[in-house]
């Protein structure tokens, strides 16, 4: 399974695939590559994600998560 990446616009989350690759280490060190040559005018993130295919991708993207429920310890 490849690795994409994504551009994702606020306010309604648009998606916009730039790549996939085929390993973490190659799609992380795009991310990054793409994330440092941003400007403060950008309005995206850069998401590195894990699926099958390009339409598991853009569905774990939407989807809301929930967040974790605190411990006494992450206090």
């Amino acid at each position: 399974m490849p690795y994409f990446i994504y551009k994702i616009t606020p306010p309604f989350k648009q998606l916009e695939k730039i790549d996939a690759l085929p390993t973490f280490k190659e799609a992380s060190a795009f991310a990054k590559s793409v994330r440092a040559g941003m400007t403060a005018a950008d309005k995206y993130t850069v998401k590195v994600i894990f699926a099958e295919d390009e339409m598991q991708a853009e569905d774990l993207l939407t989807q809301v998560r929930e967040p974790e429920p605190m411990t006494g310890e992450d206090y």
